[in-house]
């Protein structure tokens, strides 16, 4: 009888795992950012209505979602699911973000816009968080809200020419983001979990 596999890395393939190669792989998935960006502008356009949101939303998360789970260290279902649920939060993100600023690109407008596209997709990875994380995991929404925020704040602050309605903040947004969420992979490593 054979013992049941699992998508996550078991303790022996985690050997050398420290917090700082955990918190080093974490903050790499920045690039997920700009990638997934990139075949939304070049495929959707600029995000200036519901169908560009959606669409752009989700093109950008599931590029996203699957750099990520890399830096998780997520492999085969685990993988899939962590990509659709951040997909799918970004499709809805962007929506519910971009509308409600009526798809301006003051400083504000794309702070708001953080805020709430990061809620929806810290929401949908908690789906897949809370099973391994338990209650904590009920957090992740918020700080996943705040650090999208911050994305935006900083893209506008470096003078990104962010009136060409990008899905997602730029490469210097990006990795003040990868910084401020390694909160996830330790909280995971610390429970033995996938990283």
């Amino acid at each position: 009888m054979t013992a049941p596999t699992t998508s996550y890395a078991r303790p022996a393939d985690r050997a050398g795992r420290t917090p700082r190669r955990v918190a080093a792989r974490w903050v790499v998935t920045f690039a997920g950012f700009p990638l997934g960006g990139l075949p939304a502008s070049l495929l959707v356009g600029p995000v200036d209505s519901v169908p560009a949101a959606g669409l752009g939303g989700l093109l950008t998360g599931v590029v996203l979602g699957l750099v990520q789970a890399w830096g998780l260290a997520l492999t085969g279902t685990a993988a899939v699911r962590w990509a659709v649920a951040t997909s799918l939060g970004f499709g809805a993100g962007l929506v519910a973000g971009a509308a409600a600023v009526g798809y301006a690109t003051t400083p504000a407008a794309l702070v708001t816009q953080g805020a709430l596209c990061g809620l929806a997709v810290g929401t949908a990875q908690t789906t897949a968080l809370v099973a391994v994380l338990g209650r904590p995991a009920l957090v992740w929404p918020f700080v996943v809200a705040a650090a999208w925020a911050v994305g935006w704040a900083v893209t506008t602050a470096v003078g990104v020419d962010v009136d060409e309605q990008f899905t997602v903040f730029g490469s210097s947004g990006a990795l003040l983001v990868a910084v401020l969420t390694v909160v996830l992979p330790l909280a995971l490593r610390r429970r033995s979990i996938p990283v």
